[in-house]
């Protein structure tokens, strides 16, 4: 929670899997209404999943249900121009970026850049090196 907002980070997978649970329950749209009291919800790695048509079509209802009501943040490695490997399906796909892009801020960050990760290793590592410097002098 941040400054008294509830807050939901998860990677997509997690979510897209819930999601399914419940739709396979009956029970996807009370789980839809649970989510909504997070004021935003953070899909992490959302390009990184490969998904049936069962997993695209809750992932889109999820995405539409919170268009206009409330925030989603997404962090992916496929460029817009590539989702059509999630939704599969041209329309749904469009429909989806559609809904992502409008009243949004995108945030994109060219091939060059490294990752966060990626650089805390490194310097960990360069960190690692020092230490292990200054202890053998």
């Amino acid at each position: 929670m941040q400054r008294g907002y509830p807050v939901l980070f998860t990677p997509t997978f997690k979510l897209v899997d819930t999601l399914l649970r419940a739709k396979r329950d009956y029970e996807l749209e009370q789980h839809l209404k649970r989510l909504d009291r997070f004021h935003m919800i953070i899909l992490d790695d959302f390009g990184y999943i490969q998904q049936s048509r069962e997993e695209m079509e809750v992932l889109f209802t999820f995405l539409a249900e919170r268009y206009e009501r409330r925030s989603v943040a997404i962090t992916s490695n496929l460029v817009f121009s590539q989702w059509d490997q999630i939704f599969k399906d041209p329309l749904t796909t469009a429909a989806a970026i559609d809904r992502v892009v409008h009243h949004s801020r995108i945030i994109e960050f060219g091939a060059e850049m490294t990752s966060l990760r990626a650089e805390a290793a490194a310097h960990r590592q360069q960190q690692l090196a020092t230490d292990l410097s200054a202890t053998n002098d």
